[in-house]
């Protein structure tokens, strides 16, 4: 899974919600539909599209499926968000603000990952203002349209 594919995916703002319910544990597909509030088909379409980018995996038992969240392909953007670590004394620009991890952010995840349940949630939400950040960016490029000759 190549990182943009996982920032698009996460970019929309129903799958980072159903990726958080998904941190407590396997969720059926009805038990998302209620948490979340949303119709089971709009449910079932973005599971759908974290499946095919390996966010999350499904296990079927009986006529229920039940979903679990993959967290590698967000450490491959935890890795890559490592690599902007800025000096604690050097304030980010303005248009990264919004973006860069906070050193706290980095230190708590940096500790154990695995176990660390408020460095999970923290780099949760690092990763959702970067995907906003970035969509919001996508949006703003102008369109590329071939001329016919």
């Amino acid at each position: 899974m190549v990182i943009e594919d996982v920032f698009a995916v996460v970019a929309e703002g129903t799958r980072r919600e159903i990726l958080g319910s998904l941190r407590a544990g396997d969720k059926a597909v009805g038990e998302l539909v209620d948490e979340l509030e949303v119709s089971q088909p709009t449910v079932s379409k973005h599971l759908k599209v974290l499946r095919v980018a390996g966010l999350v995996s499904m296990r079927a038992q009986g006529q229920r499926r039940y979903y679990s969240l993959n967290p590698a392909p967000l450490r491959e953007i935890e890795l890559w968000l490592g690599s902007f670590d800025l000096p604690a004394k050097t304030p980010p620009e303005p248009e990264l603000a919004a973006v860069a991890p906070r050193p706290s952010t980095v230190l708590a995840t940096a500790v154990d990952p695995a176990t660390d349940l408020a460095g999970q949630q923290a780099f949760g939400r690092t990763v959702g203002r970067a995907a906003e950040r970035a969509a919001d960016l996508f949006a703003q490029l102008p369109k590329l349209r071939r001329r016919r000759d």
